[in-house]
């Protein structure tokens, strides 16, 4: 019987110690960090519980850009694995990760993209331009590279309407405000064309600048491929764009051996979580706030419908977020991270409001843009110390619509009759059945002249530059990020960690200060009402029930419940 017993405890004792053993050989083990990109990226912590299930299997783009910058001195990280493909990503996101490889790249570290297909018989220019950045660049043999460049396509649907007996009666300023073209034209006026024009063409010298300089390729040369695509497997290799076709296996095979034969692979959120454990920020430490403002604009709280068809920044959170974070005395800068193509001008104005006092307070704001922040979102940001945007981004479109479809006709044909009962002259301008009398039209007219008005303002002020010139930028054109650079509406061209640094720095922080995602609430915080509107738990975002659900965008473009007159014109996927 002793016998046994100490048989089983050396058993049990070798089980310990192999345990420990492999416990330590994890701790020291070579990392080859990995990231896909299949499902995505999010921008910012969930906003809401709906928002947290959507988001559960997707990284956050804060945490993959904080661990690839403290990848960057690790000696145990020895490389970076990314697979590309799935859910596409925006542009400006795509820039963000581009400048993140780009910097762990010259650490001296391996970089590696995979994709099974960059465009499964369809285009595939940004996922591709995104893994130009990378040392190589490996495809599936059965894939393809279908780089063809950039298209921005328009429909109108002005004779359509027509044909229903609706019309829209719509007005905008100013020439290049076109959100509303496709119900009111029959194809693109010369200012639409001149403006979108120039966006595709900007973004195209983006996309071969990058790929030139990833691939050590010439410009001219890049190019003529992007006429000559779409690419074969076998294609994409002999062009230099694509350094060998492989599988999966036999790629990951490949980045281990370099990395060596006891590597581990290590998601780079996961990595980042990790380290974000053993630095948490103590007790009365001096922090960079960054506050979240994605989706279209609108009064009230942030949000996301059941239903489908995206969040929404909703002001009352994103005043409460900015009020918490400039009345807590150990914020000292704040970054407002801002991805919006804009809506309400009344809910616009109420966060530019928050944001021109955080700076009157003494504490430097930073905006990051993202993949748009354009007319709401451009209004929301430009009270700002400092702008940053990447090249890509879809910013500027200052300026307004507002109007009405008409649909008395088009009810009349259905045999749909109207009754009205009011009391005033005007109580019933709003409807969609009659179109505005003259006065009423005035009276329209009047408003959005006062809109763009206090928007044109604003902007020369902000900006500082005068009036007239902040009219000739404005006229609702958008612009991308590197154009509005080039005059003088953002101040930098960067990404976020590159804004988390320049309000570190004017607010005279270590380089390696904490940032604290705002507002920062605690399980009990989400749970109980708020006290009132100074609360920092009325920062809370709620799920909205839409009726219109997936269709929201369209039914604000057909001027159903829309989000409001600030509005990028038109829904451009950039692929």
């Amino acid at each position: 019987m002793k016998t046994s017993l100490r048989v089983g405890h050396m058993d049990a004792t070798k089980a310990i110690m192999d345990t420990v053993g492999k416990l330590n050989q994890r701790r020291i083990a070579p990392l080859v960090l990995e990231l896909d990109l299949t499902e995505g990226l999010t921008e910012g912590p969930p906003a809401d519980p709906l928002s947290a299930l959507l988001s559960m299997r997707k990284p956050r783009l804060a945490d993959v850009l904080s661990g690839l910058k403290r990848a960057r001195q690790d000696s145990r990280v020895k490389a970076l694995v990314v697979k590309i493909g799935g859910q596409p990503l925006g542009l400006g996101m795509v820039q963000e990760l581009r400048a993140a490889v780009v910097r762990f790249r010259a650490s001296g570290k391996l970089t590696v993209a995979f994709a099974e297909t960059f465009g499964e018989f369809g285009s595939g220019t940004v996922p591709y331009y995104l893994a130009s950045a990378f040392e190589r660049v490996y495809m599936q043999p059965s894939g393809d590279l279908g780089l063809t460049g950039i298209s921005l396509e328009q429909r109108f649907v002005k004779g359509a309407l027509g044909k229903l007996g609706v019309e829209y009666q719509v007005a905008q300023r100013h020439e290049y405000k076109t959100a509303a073209n496709m119900f009111t034209q029959g194809g693109m006026t010369e200012p639409h064309r001149e403006s979108i024009g120039r966006i595709a063409e900007s973004i195209t010298e983006q996309v071969v600048a990058g790929v030139a300089e990833g691939r050590r390729l010439e410009p001219g040369k890049v190019r003529e491929l992007v006429d000559q695509g779409p690419f074969l497997g076998a294609e994409a290799v002999d062009a230099g764009l694509v350094d060998r076709l492989a599988y999966r296996d036999e790629v990951y095979d490949e980045v281990r051996k370099a990395a060596g034969a006891d590597s581990l692979l290590l998601y780079v959120a996961r990595y980042a979580k990790g380290a974000l454990a053993r630095k948490l920020s103590r007790p009365g430490e001096d922090v960079v706030a960054l506050v979240h403002g994605s989706g279209a604009i609108r009064l009230g709280r942030s949000g996301r419908s059941p239903l489908g068809g995206g969040g929404a920044m909703g002001s009352d959170t994103i005043c409460a977020a900015l009020r918490s974070a400039r009345r807590d005395e150990h914020v000292k800068a704040v970054v407002f991270r801002v991805d919006s193509p804009g809506g309400s001008y009344v809910a616009s104005d109420a966060v530019w409001r928050e944001v021109t006092l955080t700076r009157q307070a003494g504490k430097p704001i930073v905006v990051s843009m993202g993949d748009f922040a354009a007319s709401g979102g451009y209004f929301v940001s430009m009270a700002a110390d400092v702008i940053v945007a990447q090249p890509g981004t879809l910013t500027g479109s200052i300026g307004v619509f507002g109007g009405k479809p008409v649909v008395g006709p088009m009810l009349e044909r259905l045999g749909v009759s109207t009754e009205v009962v009011t009391e005033g002259a005007n109580a019933g301008m709003f409807s969609p059945t009659n179109a505005f009398s003259e006065p009423q039209w005035e009276r329209v007219n009047a408003w959005l002249d006062r809109i763009y008005d206090d928007f044109v303002a604003k902007v020369a002020q902000g900006r500082r530059i005068d009036r007239d010139r902040a009219h000739e930028l404005a006229r609702g054109r958008v612009w991308t990020g590197a154009d509005a650079f080039g005059n003088g509406l953002v101040d930098e061209l960067g990404g976020l960690e590159d804004a988390l640094a320049l309000a570190r720095e004017r607010a005279g922080l270590p380089a390696t200060a904490t940032v604290r995602t705002y507002p920062k609430m605690n399980p009990l915080d989400r749970l109980r009402p708020a006290e009132s509107s100074e609360d920092r738990s009325a920062a809370l975002a709620r799920m909205r029930l839409e009726a219109w659900g997936p269709l929201t965008r369209v039914a604000a473009e057909l001027g159903l419940p829309a989000h409001g007159p600030l509005l990028l014109p038109g829904t451009w996927t950039i692929q």
